[in-house]
């Protein structure tokens, strides 16, 4: 691999091996459930050893299977990180830049790769696909999308100062958090989980094939607005305040203009909002761990647990006023990371230390489907992760490194992250570059790239990052990509246009009992487990 297709890497990353170490054998490869939360930050879970978060789902998961103490996303966003996560592949090289950004149909994805190795896929839920093409190697899509698949959203780095007050983050959601009978994310989720649900139990009925489901929901992501039952599972007087907090003058370059976007450096906000919309936050964690518990809970009732590799995971995560800043949009822990759990056959108990990113689901979703001897797909486009697996059974693995690229709202200029051992660096032209050790700093309090002891590291750094991406040339792309999405979203809000939004495809006269379908032919075709014929 000799660079980006789009020419900002400089350098190659980890090169993908299509040459992956056999699982344990068996008759035919593992379902794979991938359940993926929106704005979670591995921090605010049980599992991750927050005291107070109950996630009992997922902690049972984790101790059953691999948790990932060092998973990162690869770009701090909705949309980009999931084109990423779905691709294999740094934002850079397929110009998934910010949540406006297309995800060409041309570019191979896990859902195409596993469709040729013989499994069916199924997208429930989320993931914020952008353009005509709203399947992306899905077979089926049960769900529509939460967020629109236009170009609306297009930010515009030659204004860097400007917001689009209609969808920018602010900090309305942190003042209205509280309790709510119902919202349109909770209207959401409770689909995504239904629909899911059900598919599962199609596949239970037909277990023809293996199967990779993909059940992506909203929850966490803000408005900070819980069901009454989850918040109750919290003590507002328990809930614990941002550990590390800085006033918008002694933040870097880019955190302040972040928190300029979001209006946090105007809008102040008094410690019983920040208290209410953590609490709120955590119910919704537990909220969604209890989506995690049902999915299981279907795999289990259908027979499949023993057959079935689950995958927990996220998008990014969310700062919840940690330093200061809410939501995404750096590369700071509590935005960069994300939880990451492997439980099923052919994986180990315990916790895997190496860095590792979203970039390694697709080659790792590969080596669980060759498990049972299936052919690798030829690969389309060069990959920049590598199978976790070896991680999963408990085995040594000479990468520990994640790559972070964000190019979206608020930033004006392209800002990397290389996190590797315990250090993370993280540059933007123009600003101030940051070096922490976080094995020995976590909190990422002391910025060490003026630290005489670690000169020659920052050097080394600042001189990777300049010849792993031509900045200026990338930014100039950015730019040229919004442009041209705002005159084609100008143009199609002038006239009439056809929506790309996905609705899924619906026959009442096939559904349930009909005049041409006998209702005992039904009944027991739709009956699980079948009618013991004894």
């Amino acid at each position: 691999m000799q660079g980006g297709a789009r020419g900002f890497l400089q350098a190659p990353l980890v090169t993908f091996s299509r040459r992956f170490q056999a699982m344990q054998p068996s008759k035919r490869a593992p379902n794979i459930v991938l359940i993926m939360a929106d704005q979670l930050a591995p921090q605010f879970t049980g599992a991750y050893g927050h005291p107070l978060v109950k996630t009992p789902h997922i902690d049972a998961l984790a101790a059953r299977g691999m948790r990932y103490d060092a998973a990162y996303c690869n770009s701090p966003l909705c949309a980009p990180s999931r084109f990423s996560f779905m691709s294999g592949q740094l934002i850079s090289r397929i110009a998934a830049y910010d949540n406006a950004s297309e995800f060409p149909a041309s570019i191979p994805t896990f859902a195409h790769y596993l469709r040729l190795m013989g499994y069916r896929t199924c997208l429930s839920g989320k993931m914020h696909f952008v353009g005509p093409d709203q399947m992306h190697g899905f077979e089926e899509r049960v769900t529509t999308d939460i967020y629109p698949s236009d170009y609306a959203w297009t930010p515009d780095w030659e204004l860097p100062d400007e917001r689009i007050d209609k969808w920018y983050h602010n900090m309305a959601t942190v003042k209205e958090a509280g309790i709510g009978a119902a919202t349109f994310q909770i209207d959401y989720d409770e689909e995504v989980a239904f629909y899911a649900k059900r598919r599962i139990f199609d596949y239970a009925r037909d277990d023809d094939q293996p199967f990779c489901m993909v059940a992506s929901f909203i929850h966490p992501h803000d408005p900070y607005v819980a069901r009454q039952e989850w918040w109750d599972l919290y003590d507002s007087d328990d809930i614990d305040m941002p550990a590390f907090v800085l006033s918008p003058e002694e933040h870097d370059g880019f955190s302040r203009r972040v928190m300029d976007g979001i209006e946090a450096s105007t809008v102040p906000l008094t410690e019983a909002e920040v208290r209410k919309a953590r609490h709120a936050y955590y119910a919704n964690v537990s909220y969604f761990d209890s989506k995690v518990g049902e999915l299981v809970q279907t795999i289990t009732e259908a027979g499949m647990l023993d057959d079935t590799i689950f995958i927990i995971t996220a998008d990014h995560g969310d700062m919840l006023g940690e330093r200061g800043l809410w939501y995404k949009m750096n590369f700071f822990e509590h935005s960069a990371r994300v939880p990451l759990i492997i439980a099923g056959p052919g994986v180990g108990q315990g916790a895997a230390a190496n860095a590792c990113s979203l970039v390694d689901i697709l080659p790792t979703m590969l080596e669980i489907a060759g498990s049972a001897g299936a052919e690798q797909p030829v690969i389309g486009m060069p990959i920049d992760g590598r199978s976790l697996m070896p991680l999963a059974r408990g085995e040594a693995d000479a990468v520990d490194e994640a790559i972070g690229e964000y190019c979206a709202e608020m930033a004006g200029h392209p800002v990397f992250m290389i996190r590797r051992g315990p250090y993370k660096y993280i540059a933007c032209e123009g600003d101030k570059p940051l070096l922490y050790n976080l094995a020995e700093d976590p909190s990422e309090v002391r910025n060490l790239v003026d630290d005489a002891g670690h000169a020659a590291m920052a050097a080394d750094f600042a001189a990777e990052v300049a010849g792993r991406w031509d900045s200026a040339r990338l930014r100039e792309d950015v730019m040229a990509t919004q442009r041209q999405r705002r005159a084609i979203h100008a143009a199609m809000e002038a006239g009439a246009a056809e929506p790309w939004d996905y609705n899924p495809p619906k026959d009442a006269s096939q559904q349930y009992v009909r005049n041409h379908i006998d209702w005992t032919v039904t009944a027991e075709r739709f009956r699980f487990p079948k009618t013991d014929p004894a």
